[in-house]
C-alpha cells in the first residue's frame, strides 16, 4: 500500500494514521463509517463454530476503534467439488447468527470454489467521528487494560498436533467465539486515550504498533498477562505457531527484557498470533476501576498489564 498514492480526501478521517485497525469515512458532521475486511483457514474443526469464530475476528476491528457494526457481507472459499455444501451452510449459519447477535444484518456476500476452506467478513459499521477511538492517543501515564487471554495460536496448534484435545482446549475456543462488544461499549462510556484488538501481529506486536502512533513507551508486567488454560505447557512442548516467530522477530528489537527467568517462552506468548482476541486499551490510571467495572457488569473481564511511559517510541520494557 506504501506504494500507492495517498489518498488527500479530508473525509477520510485516518488516512494518515498507518496502523489503523479500519479505515474510516465521514459522511456527515455526526456520523463516519468505519470499514474492515478479515478471513482466514479454519482454526477448528467443527464449521459452525468456525463461522463464529471467523465472524466474531472480523468485527473486532470495528470494536476497537468504537464503531456499531451495522451490516457484513459473507466472503468465502469452499472445496465444493469435495466436501458436502452442508459444511459451507454450518460455517456460514455460524457467522450468520453471531452477526445477528452483534444486532447487526447480513446482506450477502461472494464464494470461490478453493481447495482450502476460508471464511471471513467485510464489514461495515458508524460512529460518531468525535468518539473515533485510534492507536494514536496513548499517553505517558495510562494504564494499559487487556480485555481477553492470550495464547489461542498456541493452542489451535496443540489441536492439530493432537497435543491437547477439543474439550480442553473449551476455554479458547469459547473466547475467540466472543464479540468485543461489551468491552467497546464499556470504553465508550468511560471514555480512554487509545485502543486496538489483539490479533494476527501478538500481543506485542499490536502493543508495539500503538506505541509508535502515539510516539510514547510502555512497561508490561507479563505475569499479569493472562493466558488460555493450557498455554504454558503447550509452549514447553514445542506446540508454537509459526507465526509466532515471525512476530518476535519483528518486535524483538524493541523489547527489553527485565522479567528474570523465563525469558523465551514468555516472549514467544505474547508473541503468539491470535485470533478474536481482547481489545488492549489505555487510559488515564484515574479512570481504571471505572472501566474494570463497567467490564465486569457485562460480564467481560479486563487485566491491567502495564502503563505508558515517555520512553522512545516504540520501546516495550518487560518485567
Amino acid at each position: 500500500m506504501r506504494q500507492l498514492p495517498v489518498l488527500d480526501d479530508p473525509n477520510y478521517l485516518n488516512r494518515d494514521q498507518h496502523f489503523s485497525d479500519a479505515g474510516v469515512y465521514r459522511i456527515s458532521k455526526t456520523e463516519a463509517m468505519v470499514q474492515s475486511v478479515d478471513f482466514f483457514t479454519p482454526i477448528v474443526d467443527d464449521p459452525y463454530l468456525f463461522g463464529q469464530i471467523a465472524a466474531a475476528n472480523s468485527m473486532s476491528d470495528l470494536y476497537a476503534m468504537g464503531a456499531r457494526p451495522l451490516t457484513a457481507l459473507n466472503i468465502i472459499c469452499f472445496p465444493a467439488s469435495c466436501y458436502p455444501l452442508e459444511i459451507m451452510e454450518s460455517i456460514l449459519r455460524g457467522g450468520y447468527d453471531k452477526v445477528i447477535e452483534a444486532e447487526a444484518v447480513v446482506l450477502g456476500g461472494h464464494s470461490v470454489e478453493d481447495p482450502e476452506p476460508k471464511y471471513g467478513l467485510a464489514v461495515t459499521g458508524l460512529v460518531n467521528p468525535q468518539h473515533l477511538v485510534t492507536g494514536s492517543g496513548a499517553a505517558p501515564g495510562d494504564v494499559l487494560v487487556l480485555t481477553k487471554p492470550v495464547g489461542t495460536g498456541i493452542i489451535a496448534t496443540a489441536v492439530k498436533g493432537e497435543m491437547i484435545s477439543v474439550e480442553d482446549a473449551g476455554p479458547a475456543i469459547k473466547g475467540m467465539a466472543v464479540l468485543n462488544a461489551s468491552a467497546a461499549e464499556a470504553m465508550l462510556k468511560i471514555g480512554v486515550s487509545a485502543a486496538t484488538d489483539v490479533t494476527g501481529f501478538s500481543f506485542l506486536g499490536h502493543l508495539y504498533e500503538m506505541l509508535l502512533s502515539s510516539e510514547v513507551g510502555a512497561e508490561i508486567e507479563h505475569k499479569k498477562i493472562p493466558l488460555y488454560p493450557g498455554v504454558a505447557e503447550m509452549v514447553s512442548m514445542g506446540m508454537i505457531p509459526g507465526g509466532a516467530y515471525r512476530n518476535l522477530e519483528y518486535v524483538r528489537p524493541h523489547v527489553s527484557w527485565e522479567g528474570g527467568d523465563g525469558k523465551e517462552d514468555a516472549l514467544i506468548v505474547l508473541a503468539d498470533p491470535q485470533t478474536s482476541g481482547g481489545l488492549l486499551v489505555a487510559l488515564p490510571e484515574e479512570k481504571a476501576d471505572l472501566y474494570l467495572k463497567e467490564l465486569k457488569a457485562r460480564g467481560t473481564d479486563g487485566h491491567l498489564v502495564g502503563r505508558i511511559t515517555g520512553e522512545t517510541a516504540g520501546e516495550i520494557k518487560l518485567f
